[in-house]
C-alpha cells in the first residue's frame, strides 16, 4: 500500500496532503543516478589503479610464469652452449689433432648465440617476443649441433681409416741403419760441400756403399722417378697422402716407376752418387703440406727410445753435407 505523507500548513492551520512536483522527482532521480555513476566510476578507477581487473591478474600471473620459464630455459640453453663449446674445442684440439686433420674454422660453425637478456629486458617483452627469442637461440644451437654431428661423422671415418693413415706416415729409415752409423749430415743449416757456404739442408744424408737398397718409408704412390736436373740425380718422390711426401736422392739406379703404388719397406732403388753429390749416399727428405720437416722425427717404427735419442744427437751435429 502506497504511503501518503502530510504536512501542516501554517496558513490554513490544517494538515494537507504532500504532493511532490514532477520536476523535483526528476531532479532527485537524476541526482541519484549521477551520484551512483560517479561513485561507481571512482570505485572502478580505484579498483583498476590499485587492485586490477581479473583479466589483468590472470595476465600478470601468466607473465610471471613466462618469465620463470624463460629464465629456466635460458639457463638450460646456456648449459647446452657451454657443452657445445667444449665439444667443439675437443673436436679441434684433441680428436682432429690425433688424426692430424685441419681444425674446423670458427667461421664454418654457426655464429655464437647472443647472451640471455636480463630480467628487466625480459619484462618488456611480450609473449611472442619471448618465444621468438628462445626459438632463435634453439635454432642456432641446433645448427651448431648438426654441424658438430657432421664433424664427428668425419672423425668416425678417420677412425676407420686410422690404419691406412698410420701406414701412410713415414716411420722407418730409408736404408738399413741398425748400428746408427750411417747419418752423415742432418736437417738444418750445413756447409755446402761444393760451394763451401752455409746453406739450408732440407733432409738427412745416409752414407752407404753403392748398391745398398733404399726402402719406401711409408705406403704411397710414386709421384716422380728418374733423373733430376736440379741436383738430386736419380731420385724418387712418393706421395703418401694426408699431406706427406718423401724424396730419395742420388740413386745409382731407380727401381720404382711413376704412378706405382708402393708399400712401406719396399725397395724403390739403390744408393749411388748421381747428381750434385760428393760420395755414395741417400739424401732423404720428408715434406708435410709442401714444407720440409726434419725426417729424424719419423723413425719411431724401427728404433728403441734409446736409439732414437742417439740418432737425434747424431743428426743435430754441425758438419758438412754430402750434397
Amino acid at each position: 500500500m502506497k504511503k501518503i505523507k502530510y504536512y501542516y500548513n501554517t496558513h490554513t492551520l490544517r494538515y494537507e496532503k504532500l504532493t511532490v512536483p514532477l520536476r523535483v522527482k526528476l531532479l532527485r532521480v537524476f541526482g541519484f543516478l549521477a551520484t551512483t555513476l560517479v561513485t561507481a566510476a571512482i570505485i572502478v578507477w580505484i579498483g583498476f589503479r590499485y587492485i586490477g581487473s581479473p583479466n589483468e591478474r590472470i595476465l600478470r600471473l601468466q607473465i610471471e610464469d613466462y618469465e620463470a620459464n624463460y629464465t629456466l630455459m635460458s639457463q638450460r640453453v646456456q648449459q647446452l652452449q657451454q657443452q657445445m663449446t667444449e665439444l667443439e674445442k675437443r673436436d679441434n684440439k684433441v680428436y682432429r689433432a690425433i688424426f692430424e686433420a685441419n681444425p674446423v674454422p670458427d667461421s664454418a660453425r654457426a655464429t655464437q648465440i647472443k647472451k640471455s637478456q636480463e630480467i628487466a629486458v625480459i619484462q618488456r617483452l611480450n609473449e611472442g617476443q619471448l618465444i621468438k627469442s628462445i626459438a632463435e637461440q634453439l635454432n642456432n644451437l641446433t645448427s651448431r649441433l648438426n654441424f658438430q654431428s657432421k664433424s664427428y661423422n668425419e672423425i668416425n671415418e678417420m677412425v676407420r681409416n686410422k690404419q691406412k693413415l698410420l701406414a701412410s706416415i713415414p716411420a722407418i729409415q730409408p736404408v738399413s741403419n741398425k748400428e746408427l752409423t750411417r747419418i752423415a749430415s742432418g736437417f738444418g743449416s750445413r756447409i755446402d760441400p761444393v760451394y763451401k757456404v752455409i746453406k739450408f739442408h732440407e733432409g738427412l744424408d745416409f752414407t752407404a756403399p753403392q748398391g745398398t737398397p733404399i726402402y719406401a718409408t711409408a705406403n704411397g704412390r710414386v709421384k716422380a722417378a728418374g733423373l733430376d736436373a736440379g741436383g738430386y740425380g736419380n731420385h724418387v718422390v712418393i706421395d703418401h697422402g694426408y699431406g706427406y711426401e718423401t724424396l730419395y736422392g742420388h740413386m745409382v739406379r731407380v727401381k720404382a716407376r711413376k704412378g706405382q703404388v708402393v708399400k712401406r719397406g719396399q725397395v724403390i732403388g739403390w744408393v749411388g752418387s748421381t747428381g750434385k753429390s760428393t760420395g755414395p749416399h741417400c739424401h732423404y727428405e720428408v715434406h708435410k703440406n709442401s714444407t720440409p720437416v726434419d725426417p729424424v722425427y719419423f723413425f719411431y717404427n724401427d728404433l728403441t727410445p734409446e736409439q732414437f735419442d742417439r740418432l737425434v744427437k747424431l743428426a743435430g751435429a754441425s758438419n758438412q753435407s754430402l750434397d
